[in-house]
């Protein structure tokens, strides 16, 4: 069993940045798929980022260039750069691990607002 927990979620400015992490427990992450997911109101759930075992990373379009995942197999940790933050960034994002079952962390709110 798998435990995933979110953290650096908050409120910030258009054009900001934040970063998100996600410490895992109940199991060493290494061979697992990463990654974070995001859920607006009234919306789908829908990928950002998500990277594998051997670090290839992949993006939703609309984050691109903004937003940066990375891992930490060491620290059983993954987590999500983003910078230049707009307003359609604002959603609840979620941490996401997988390899054949799959796991969600609890969510964390990103808001972004003048």
């Amino acid at each position: 069993q798998v435990q995933l927990v979110e953290s650096g979620g908050g409120l910030v400015q258009p054009g900001g940045s934040l970063r998100l992490s996600c410490a895992a427990s109940g199991s060493t992450l290494s061979f697992y798929v990463m990654g974070w997911y995001r859920q607006a109101p009234g919306k789908q759930r829908e990928l950002v980022a998500v990277i594998n075992s051997s670090g290839t990373t992949n993006y939703a379009d609309s984050v691109k260039g903004r937003f940066t995942i990375f891992r930490d197999n060491a620290k059983n940790t993954v987590s999500l750069q983003m910078n230049s933050l707009k307003p359609e960034d604002t959603a609840i994002y979620y941490c996401h691990a997988s390899r054949g079952l799959v796991y969600w962390g609890q969510g964390t709110q990103v808001t972004v607002s003048s």
